[in-house]
């Protein structure tokens, strides 16, 4: 009987620090294009989104 034994590979920190990135990119994003956009309906929508999670906006 043979046993398979399944070894977790460690990521590197180039494979942390990319998804960390892009997610701070993303949230960047969010917050300053739609959140100041001049569209009311859509600075709308951002800011009171804002205020649902406790961010301050002003």
């Amino acid at each position: 009987m043979s046993v398979n034994t399944i070894t977790a590979s460690t990521s590197s920190a180039a494979g942390r620090i990319a998804p960390a990135l892009l997610s701070v990119f993303f949230g960047l994003f969010i917050v300053g294009f739609v959140g100041f956009s001049p569209m009311d309906v859509v600075h709308n929508a951002a800011h009171d989104a804002r205020h649902a999670n406790a961010f301050p906006c002003h």
